[in-house]
């Protein structure tokens, strides 16, 4: 079964957040993580896809999810992509 490191971002009064996570089916992720019922860090904010890529292995998947957790560079650019609107 295919794996996909996502990441998401978010704009909430003026700041740009990004979370890095992965999951086997990207919108019903997508869904739980603005609905609530995602990670903690996710909760009370509406979310949208930044970045995702497909791995064909759970190993492969949490493997770069790790390295980009890690990539603040990365991260920082997509943030500025979050429309402010929620567009």
């Amino acid at each position: 079964m295919p794996c996909f490191v996502y990441v998401l971002g978010s704009e909430k009064r003026g700041e740009r957040r990004t979370y890095v996570g992965w999951a086997t089916d990207l919108d019903r992720r997508l869904g739980e993580h603005n609905s609530g019922a995602g990670a903690r860090s996710t909760r009370g904010r509406e979310w949208v896809l930044l970045y995702a890529e497909r791995y064909d292995t759970r190993g492969e998947a949490m493997s770069r999810e790790w390295h980009l957790k890690r990539d603040r560079r990365f991260r920082k650019r997509l943030a500025s992509l979050v429309d402010p609107r929620g567009r």
